[in-house]
């Protein structure tokens, strides 16, 4: 009796378990990720209105709206959405909450990469500068975890500054090129951090992102695992280095394309992912819309903040960013300190 009752026990439980299982993937759809979506949309709302021109009274209000509003909010959404999915990745595989592209001379790389394809090439098209952009954002992040797993640190606060002395390196060889080159001005203008060049023709090669976000929610639970570190991911049967390279290669073709069409957003990617693990924990897979529709939403604040505040000028996105990143940064620094 005791082993019948035993079974009929097993059974139920086991009944039970695709209902709960149903119950837990639901949860990534709950009423609060639609109140986000929500907002989200109200400030692309917002995104596509604001602007000195008159899109409603104006002689040419729809080209204008067709040519340069709307490939300009689809190029925030998904620039923002790539650079903090790029964060949340790299922060997982590092198992350090304060990388980024941006504290890691991912960025730096990639524009010096941008740089050397349009001196090899000056009439090189998007596409092939978006190549050289990936290729190097991918060596500089393959040479940065190289260089963690040769160094012992005893402070996770010392990896973002490593990270940021090599990228301050790599921004010294792209001004010295750039200076024999005579293309000084064309790097300032590359990492201004700006949506005020892109319009229709000069963006679409930023979907590409779309396909980078779809793969990192596919390997979301082998990269989670790989997270955990080299021993225990290989003890689980996964093949650590070969995540490796593929979160590295998702990294750099999302800051690669967002570089060359966008330039340097400062921060996001550091910031945005701090804040959804501090509210939901350390899930990639269910964090993973909650980054993106954050990282959206920060840089629809910053860019409109960046038209308005000097109305009828506009000033790079990325000098908002940066001034909100800093603080946020210094802020996790002292967050950090006061744990231990």
């Amino acid at each position: 009796m005791h082993n019948a009752s035993t079974d009929v026990r097993s059974a139920q439980e086991s009944s039970l378990e695709p209902r709960r299982f149903a119950r837990t993937r639901a949860k990534l759809f709950d009423w609060k990720l639609l109140l986000g979506v929500l907002v989200v949309l109200v400030l692309l709302a917002a995104s596509l209105l604001v602007g000195e021109y008159d899109i409603f009274s104006g002689d040419f209000g729809a080209e204008m709206f067709s040519i340069t509003r709307v490939p300009r909010t689809i190029a925030l959404v998904l620039a923002g959405a790539a650079m903090a999915m790029s964060g949340l990745v790299m922060q997982m595989l590092t198992q350090n909450r304060f990388v980024s592209p941006t504290t890691t001379g991912t960025t730096e790389w990639a524009g010096l990469g941008l740089l050397i394809v349009m001196a090899l090439f000056p009439m090189a098209s998007v596409m092939s500068r978006m190549v050289g952009a990936v290729i190097a954002s991918f060596v500089g992040t393959m040479v940065f975890f190289l260089f963690l797993r040769r160094v012992s640190l005893r402070s996770s606060l010392v990896v973002p500054i490593i990270g940021i002395m090599l990228g301050a390196v790599v921004s010294s060889v792209s001004t010295f090129f750039a200076l024999e080159t005579d293309m000084l001005q064309s790097l300032g203008v590359w990492f201004a951090g700006s949506f005020t060049s892109v319009y229709r023709g000069q963006y679409e090669v930023l979907w590409i992102v779309l396909v980078v976000v779809i793969a990192v929610f596919i390997y979301a639970d082998r990269l989670t695992v790989a997270g955990l570190g080299e021993d225990v991911a290989t003890s689980v049967g996964l093949d650590y280095q070969r995540m490796l390279i593929i979160g590295t290669g998702l990294i750099a073709i999302a800051t690669g394309v967002v570089t060359v069409v966008v330039g340097n957003l400062p921060f996001l990617g550091l910031i945005v992912p701090n804040i959804v693990s501090m509210l939901r924990g350390d899930d990639l897979r269910s964090n993973l819309p909650w980054v993106c529709l954050t990282g959206i939403a920060v840089v629809a604040v910053c860019d409109i903040i960046s038209r308005i505040i000097i109305s009828p000028f506009e000033i790079p996105v990325s000098v908002i960013l940066g001034v909100v990143g800093a603080v946020v940064f210094i802020t996790l620094i002292v967050r950090q300190r006061h744990r231990g």
